[in-house]
């Protein structure tokens, strides 16, 4: 995944639509879940989309999570979630401030209440996890 630092030079610049079209990009790049990880016990409570998280165990005992959403630019919104802690021990997801790391995205003045209402029970399920 690239750098979320990289990502939000880029987001900075960009107009309302082309932030959509990022997001949307952003999304597309996410590993693929398989469908059968889709399941109600996968599924994130809260959003107005689905939104599935699966979270692995890696052989060193680091964290590798997979997720998906039906909606385009929900899915980039979650691309944006795991840059912050994919593939990072227990101990360094949960100290780390996820909040804070998309804190410059200003998600919730240019998205609508609907698209980022989830994305506090996504990160709780994935502190949860850690």
């Amino acid at each position: 995944m690239t750098d979320l630092a990289d990502i939000l030079d880029e987001y900075d610049f960009l107009d309302a639509d082309d932030r959509y079209r990022l997001l949307i990009d952003l999304g597309r790049d996410l590993e693929a879940m398989p469908e059968a990880l889709k399941t109600d016990a996968t599924l994130v409570r809260g959003c107005s989309a689905a939104v599935w998280v699966y979270p692995t165990t890696l052989d060193d005992g680091r964290l590798h999570f997979l997720a998906d959403s039906n909606a385009a630019i929900t899915k980039g919104i979650i691309a944006l979630v795991l840059m912050t802690v994919q593939d990072r021990t227990p101990a360094e997801i949960a100290g780390t401030d996820i909040e804070g790391a998309l804190a410059p995205f200003d998600l919730k003045s240019q998205l609508s209440s609907n698209r980022t209402q989830g994305i506090p029970n996504m990160i709780a399920l994935i502190r949860a996890t850690a």
